[in-house]
């Protein structure tokens, strides 16, 4: 019989299926981590070095399982560190529960150590956000939590005073209103499908186009079978934002791959000459890769009403779970017959593919980040799950890994912070140990929370760490340059020897620096036990250009270099060489 405050919120927890805790222990949480202590057996906490990692690894366990993520931080700064995180879940639509200790409960206002308003802090993160005070409130405070973080698909907080935490529940007297068992761990997922009315007007739109595009994200996870089947009938390219890789795989013909600064050239031109848009659980941020205003009517499938017409002028909105809505759509729309802008972005498609395995195996030193990502490509399994990170990595990961049906990709997508590359994939080895798990990372996402080296090695978690080593904050370098003209500041980073690293934190490492080495690394640290780091030391001035350079673009580029940019001569040289290269 459960007896404490902390021995109910536990025991609600593994009522509602959760299995793993990320957190970082404190004096403000010591009543928690005790009812986790003598449950252990039914429920794991996994230690982080740094609770903004917990929060990153509560988001990861929650996209890549469907299942409800869970961090738990200390009062005061343990909880402020889980902010960026839990930022994250909010802004990708993770399920996440997020438990924080607060200083006692009688000094609430004194200024005490530790003392933070929590419920302020967390007031524009959270979906739920509640303070415990009593042992009796525990059940449906968890309850209400659970529920509320699964069926709006976000974030929710508890904050529970440390005294608290100990109380008994014989000792909290319970208010006349106050009916025990009144709430429940049951909970389905909702499956909204639209009106048939809705639905005909959706499917007459579409039947009437001639071009048409699809625009995939991560709300069509699951419905890729349903996808290509729409695209065949409607001879449509399906194009997947970044979170929505996973959709279909890279292989599919019916795909363009991505859009955006990290996209192809033909999703890129598919966009600028349909005519018909139809977007499948997305809502891509960026606006100027959309049809122009008026060129295209859309038709926008999503689960959430409120973001229906949030990026474009939408003709008709579906609002709906996207594979049950795609199943009632499918027998409504007929075969086009005219096949040719399909059978053009797929002749695109293919140049594409040979662009890319021609920069992929250049043989040029420094050794080229698109190597590394290619040559990755052939010792990931079916099932591989693959992380990656914000920075110039994630071009490097949306052009060159090229997923497979079956496997599962991710990244912190409307955030796009630094750092989670690593604590996402703790939570998905964590998840599924049976499966491989791999993160793509940078230099300088990895040394934000490097310390979670030391956890993965911890708890033996076979993990393959990629970082591609470039001594700069790459992104921003080139963001500088071509979006504002202006030379590199700030960007330069001190190197540090991540083979190093990661021996000393219990992990093997390796390290490559020439094409001729990439293969022979990868295959050592696929074949270690335990997790295995690979150091790929490349050239900094690869630049990650968009797919179609504007001619705005490469004004501002030769700004920056007329402006005193450092290393000029190398960035414009390495510059001519592969534009050469790709043109020959």
């Amino acid at each position: 019989m459960a007896e404490t405050t902390a021995d109910v919120l536990i025991d609600r927890l593994i009522a509602w299926g959760v299995d793993t805790v990320f957190g970082l222990p404190g004096d403000g949480i010591n009543g928690l981590m005790e009812a986790l202590r003598t449950r252990q057996e039914k429920i794991r906490f996994i230690q982080v070095r740094h609770e903004e990692a917990a929060a990153f690894m509560a988001c990861g366990y929650a996209k890549f399982t469907g299942r409800l993520g869970v961090c738990l931080a200390t009062s005061g700064p343990g909880a402020i560190h889980l902010l960026n995180g839990l930022y994250d879940a909010k802004m990708d639509g993770a399920p996440v529960l997020a438990i924080t200790g607060q200083t006692y409960h009688d000094l609430l206002g004194s200024q005490y150590q530790q003392e933070v308003d929590l419920l302020a802090l967390f007031k524009d993160v959270a979906v739920y956000n509640q303070m415990l005070v009593g042992a009796a409130q525990a059940r449906m405070l968890v309850d209400a939590a659970c529920r509320a973080a699964l069926a709006r698909e976000g974030v929710a907080h508890i904050t529970v005073p440390v005294d608290l935490q100990d109380q008994k529940i014989s000792a909290d007297e319970p208010s006349d209103k106050k009916v025990p068992g009144h709430t429940s761990s049951v909970w389905t997922r909702p499956v909204r499908v639209p009106t048939a009315e809705r639905l005909g007007e959706a499917a007459e739109l579409l039947n009437r186009g001639k071009r048409t595009v699809i625009l995939a994200g991560r709300g069509a996870l699951g419905a890729g079978d349903l996808l290509e089947e729409l695209a065949e009938r409607l001879a449509a390219p399906i194009i997947k934002a970044l979170l929505g890789k996973a959709v279909v795989s890279d292989e599919s013909p019916y795909t363009t791959g991505g859009l955006g600064l990290l996209g192809t050239r033909p999703s890129e031109m598919a966009m600028e000459e349909c005519d018909t848009l139809l977007m499948v659980g997305t809502s891509f941020p960026y606006l100027e890769y959309y049809p122009q205003a008026g060129q295209a009517r859309a038709v926008q499938i999503d689960r959430d009403p409120a973001r229906i017409g949030l990026r474009y002028d939408i003709d008709v909105g579906l609002a709906g779970d996207a594979k049950e809505t795609l199943r009632a759509l499918l027998p409504l729309l007929r075969r086009r017959e005219d096949r040719s802008f399909l059978e053009f972005a797929q002749f695109r498609m293919r140049e594409w593919w040979e662009l890319m395995r021609d920069r992929e195996s250049r043989p040029d030193a420094p050794l080229k980040p698109q190597v590394v990502a290619g040559a990755l490509n052939s010792f990931l399994t079916d099932d591989a799950i693959i992380t990656t990170d914000s920075g110039t990595i994630t071009t490097w990961a949306a052009r060159s890994i090229r997923l497979r049906r079956g496997q599962q990709f991710s990244c912190s997508g409307n955030l796009a912070t630094m750092a989670p590359g690593l604590p996402y994939a703790i939570a998905a080895q964590a998840a599924y140990p049976g499966r491989q798990v791999v993160a793509f990372i940078g230099d300088g996402g990895l040394t934000m929370l490097m310390g979670e080296l030391a956890t993965a090695a911890k708890y033996r978690l076979p993990i393959r760490i990629i970082v591609i080593k470039n001594n700069t904050l790459g992104q921003i370098k080139w963001e500088q340059m071509v979006f504002l003209g202006n030379p590199e500041y700030g960007c330069e980073l001190h190197p540090i020897d991540f083979v190093r690293v990661a021996e000393a934190c219990g992990a093997s490492g390796f390290r490559c620096e020439r094409p001729e080495e990439v293969q022979k690394a990868l295959g050592a640290a696929f074949q270690a036990d335990g997790p295995a780091l690979v150091e790929a030391v490349v050239d900094p001035f690869e630049a990650p250009m968009p797919s179609m350079v504007k001619p705005k673009q490469a004004l501002h580029m030769a700004e920056s270099l007329a402006r005193g940019q450092p290393n000029r001569g190398r960035i414009a040289l390495t510059l001519f060489r592969s534009k050469v290269r790709d043109l020959f």
